[in-house]
């Protein structure tokens, strides 16, 4: 029988935000999938991870990849037993060509086939939760068009865990909600009415900033969330113009003094 391929989110950076559900899936597959961003990694990796069973047994480029996957770090917080278990390398180079991108997510999605039809449950590991911005999904679109056994198991998204530790609710009552990749133009999203959630904001803080200050706009912004190197920021003037990846700002809507919202 094949394996079963599952995306699973791990959460945003505190280990102990992670469910049971993932941590079980990861105790019980054969092999996880590990997103690697460095453009140095062209092809899958497989690695059977043998002899010391850990992640030093790991060749010198691998644990440089194990080291800067933060999904992967943040699940071994919490699933000590993850380093036990063989590794698929999957480049997910940050590029905007569509040609090119095709053509990695396919071969990325051939090597967790062959996984699958060894009868290897894989386990991808993604940020937050997989249904929201994941690269997870490239692997997961194709490998369930080709007939396999797929599934999600969803992680706490990071936009709610930045919430959280601004201690402020996202919406109430029948405010609206967006999420806005913040690497694109934003200036006619800002315009939507109700909280806008501004993600993967950091190569674009100085124009984000700019943009919310000609706007007479106010966000908070949480870096690293959860994280050893996390940052909290209350107001658009705090905001630094230059910031980490894992930046995201929560800009609110005004509200007037009858209590209701405006533009």
């Amino acid at each position: 029988m094949n394996g079963t391929f599952t995306g699973a989110g791990v959460g945003p950076g505190d280990p102990e935000l992670m469910t049971f559900k993932a941590a079980r899936a990861i105790r019980e597959c054969d092999a996880v999938a590990i997103p690697v961003s460095d453009k140095r990694l062209t092809r899958p990796v497989f690695e059977a991870v043998r002899q010391e069973r850990n992640d030093d047994s790991a060749s010198e480029a691998c644990r440089a990849y194990l080291e800067k996957c933060v999904a992967y770090q943040i699940a071994a917080g919490a699933v000590p037993e993850i380093r036990m278990k063989d590794r698929l390398y999957l480049p997910m180079p940050m590029v905007k060509e569509k040609d090119r991108l095709k053509k990695i997510h396919d071969r990325d999605a051939d090597a967790v086939e062959e996984l699958l039809e060894s009868g290897k449950d894989v386990v991808f590991l993604t940020l937050g939760d997989p249904s929201v911005y994941s690269t997870c999904m490239y692997v997961h679109r194709r490998l369930k068009a080709r007939g396999y056994r797929t599934g999600l198991i969803p992680g706490v998204p990071s936009f709610c865990a930045a919430a959280a530790r601004l201690d402020i609710p996202l919406v109430e009552n029948r405010q609206e909600l967006h999420l806005l990749p913040a690497s694109y133009e934003i200036e006619e999203s800002l315009r939507l009415p109700g909280t806008k959630v501004l993600m993967k904001a950091g190569r674009k803080m100085a124009d984000v900033k700019r943009i919310l200050k000609e706007s007479g706009m106010q966000a908070a912004m949480v870096e690293n969330c959860g994280m050893e190197k996390e940052q909290l920021f209350f107001s658009t003037e705090e905001i630094p113009e230059e910031a980490g990846y894992y930046s995201l700002l929560v800009v609110k809507e005004e509200k007037t003094e009858k209590g209701r919202t405006g533009a």
